[in-house]
């Protein structure tokens, strides 16, 4: 972890443990912003104890970082999960309703089942098991932050695949975020297939 006298980086996980769970993941999502592609979310479950060195909110690491712990993540958790919801659920059940698809299937797809999740933010998504939000918990659970990682750089990775497939908007300089760039690329091609067709109604509206 990077070091902060401040932070008792498994104060949330050692809580739950303390109430009798057994198997407390970290979640958290990455892409609720963009105009193109989907949202992440990740899951992570650590070993009792376990805090990995170097491991951060992932906005706060840089790419290089992010790239070195993401495999030094999956080899030392007890159990992870990385799982996604397409551009197009995002258009039929909002990025909201989406999001929490994508952690849903996070948390389901752990091979250790979990007792309790610890969600980043302040709203916690439909899941079968106890839980509870943590406000800005990628800074503050290392579990939570485990699994900021996973999902910016499986989110990342994805994105540079999508820039092979779809040239023209160079989603590779900004990852489906509405840059200037990005805008001026959607007003020369319009849309694909991939982009949040939602996201694009103030765009669609200069067009008329």
């Amino acid at each position: 972890m990077i070091s902060n006298e401040n932070i008792d980086w498994l104060f949330y996980e050692n809580n739950a443990i303390n109430k009798g769970y057994t198997a407390v993941c970290g979640v958290d999502e990455a892409g609720r912003g963009p105009l193109a592609g989907p949202v992440y979310a990740a899951a992570v479950i650590l070993p009792e104890g376990k805090i990995i060195e170097g491991v951060n909110d992932s906005k706060k690491l840089s790419e290089k970082k992010r790239e070195a712990l993401f495999d030094v993540i999956k080899t030392e958790a007890l159990s992870y999960s990385i799982a996604s919801a397409s551009a197009k659920e995002i258009d039929e059940l909002n990025i909201l309703n989406a999001t929490y698809l994508a952690m849903k299937r996070a948390v389901e797809g752990l091979d250790v089942a979990a007792d309790y999740a610890l969600i980043d933010g302040n709203r916690m998504p439909p899941l079968s098991i106890e839980g509870e939000t943590v406000i800005k918990g990628d800074a503050k659970s290392a579990s939570i932050a485990a699994a900021s990682i996973l999902a910016k750089v499986s989110r990342d990775r994805y994105m540079l695949e999508l820039a092979e497939r779809y040239p023209q908007y160079q989603f590779e300089k900004h990852k489906g975020y509405g840059t200037k760039l990005h805008y001026e690329m959607l007003d020369k091609f319009g849309p694909s297939d991939i982009h949040r067709q939602t996201f694009l109604r103030t765009w669609y509206e200069k067009k008329k």
